[in-house]
């Protein structure tokens, strides 16, 4: 098989040509790291090879399931390979070996998939975009001078940049679709409770997040939702799985859904005009596929919701340093300045905080829930800007040594009389405003690349559907899908 020709397809025509033995695991997995040899050191956006492990599977003549012998890559954060560390994009990680799978991980092995590599992400997953001091900044494939998105952004340009046709990922504020949306991919955020979390730590932000993968069609990711989800006897509760399997599920065509569409943003009222042209392409086309479509005000508060949802990760963030701390020994220095200050605030607001936070979440489930009484769908734009440049969030060098000292000195009271708060909702959120919504309400999203700029970046659109309704908002992804195909665009710089 030619390079060309193994990049043009998806993993679930890869894994049909391995079951035909048209080409064998090894040939796959020698394309894979053919095509990352040529692209990675401009993209950064693998970060550990896994080596012989990835041959000896390769190789294994009893390798099995629907994906077998289809090369994968999953996140250096939450997604665990046994007898390699995961280091959650932090140096005070960087030598924390793995004892086990992650769950996510081993239902990835399982179906079949070789893994080969794991993929850059931010500190402890807490930026929209990749860039950290530990594995440095990934890059969008599409124009290296901008992001990827994150904090999925690694995996996102890999499959990109064609390395791999999927990539492992999770969202716990937007981390698939935002990265989906840079890159012009497809990313599912589940339902709450629909995927697997740990062995190694419980629920994650209290359910807020979700494990997935990021690719480039539909198709692709049905398949591999329907891997990734299932029972877990050790979860803390058990949800209702589909009835059939998503790769069933989005051969029927959706009639007559009713779409309400939004860009405003109380976060930022003036969102870019290629954001608003994503969502009018859009609403064109669900309108030319039947659809009853338009446009409603925000059904939900979205500055109060940010602060919500901040505040919570916030002490999620929190939790990770001490807990990298107890377990690593982990110093100051072993810490990004911007988490070292994030972390203070958190500690100086004290317990009540989230979980007033916590209580509030309730008011945005209602909120959502009574729009979905009415209409399927919330449409929006997934980015409120184009992919912005790498280095744009950045906190410059002084800054970053005031928020070290802060933080040493305790002074996160300080910190929030400053109105810093303020300024981490508009630099974090600003440009991603609407992706938070379906964490801290539990409900699935999909990001859909139905639109790229006159400079040709690609900027995706959101949908937002009812508690459960993944396979519905699959369903009208592949739908958009066939009316407006964009797998076969490939950036020209990668």
């Amino acid at each position: 098989m030619r390079l060309d020709e193994y990049m043009s397809l998806d993993a679930t025509a890869l894994a049909g040509l391995v079951e035909r033995k048209q080409v064998t695991p090894p040939e796959l997995l020698a394309l894979a790291r053919r095509r990352a040899d040529a692209v990675n050191p401009r993209l950064n956006a693998i970060v550990r090879p896994l080596g012989e492990v990835a041959d000896r599977r390769a190789a294994d003549p009893n390798l099995s399931g629907p994906f077998a012998g289809v090369p994968f890559l999953i996140k250096d954060l939450a997604q665990e390979y046994r007898g390699f560390p995961t280091a959650s994009g932090s140096r005070s990680l960087a030598n924390d070996v793995a004892d086990r799978h992650a769950l996510v991980t081993q239902r990835f092995l399982d179906a079949g998939l070789v893994i080969f590599g794991m993929t850059n992400t931010p500190e402890f997953g807490a930026k929209g975009v990749t860039e950290s001091d530990y594995w440095g900044p990934a890059r969008n494939p599409w124009n290296t001078d901008h992001t990827p998105g994150g904090s999925s952004g690694g995996s996102g340009a890999a499959v990109a940049a064609g390395i791999v046709p999927a990539a492992g990922a999770n969202d716990g504020g937007g981390s698939i679709r935002i990265p989906a949306a840079c890159n012009g991919l497809v990313g599912l955020k589940f339902s709450r409770g629909l995927s697997p979390y740990g062995p190694q730590t419980g629920e994650p932000m209290f359910g807020m997040v979700t494990q997935g993968v990021v690719s480039r069609t539909v198709r692709d990711s049905a398949a591999l939702c329907d891997a990734v989800i299932g029972r877990d006897p050790h979860a803390a509760y058990e949800v209702a799985l589909p009835s059939g399997t998503f790769a069933e599920h989005i051969n029927r065509r959706p009639e007559g859904l009713r779409i309400g569409y939004s860009w405003s943003s109380a976060i930022n009222p003036h969102p870019g005009r290629e954001a608003i042209a994503a969502v009018e392409r859009a609403v064109a086309l669900l309108g030319d596929l039947g659809h009853r479509v338009e446009e409603v005000p925000p059904p939900y508060d979205d500055d109060a919701l940010a602060r919500d949802f901040l505040t919570i990760w916030f002490a999620q963030l929190y939790h990770h340093v001490a807990d990298a701390r107890h377990r690593t020994g982990a110093r100051d220095r072993d810490f990004e300045a911007d988490t070292l200050a994030v972390s203070e605030l958190a500690r100086s607001a004290g317990v009540l905080a989230p979980i007033f936070a916590l209580e509030n979440r309730n008011n945005h489930i209602r909120s959502l829930a009574s729009f979905h009484q009415t209409f399927d769908c919330l449409l929006t734009p997934t980015l409120a800007t184009p992919p912005l440049r790498v280095g744009a969030t950045a906190t410059p060098r002084p800054l970053q040594h005031v928020a070290r000292v802060a933080s040493r000195l305790r002074a996160g009271k300080v910190m929030a009389l400053s109105g810093i708060l303020d300024q981490l909702v508009q630099e974090s959120l600003g440009w991603v405003p609407y992706t938070q919504l379906a964490n801290i309400t539990g409900r699935p999203a999909i990001s859909v690349p139905l639109h790229w700029t006159d400079s040709g970046l690609p900027l995706g659109v959101q949908l937002v559907g009812r508690l459960g309704a993944d396979g519905d908002l699959l369903r009208l992804a592949a739908q958009l899908e066939e009316a407006s195909p964009w797998a076969h665009r490939y950036p020209a710089p990668a």
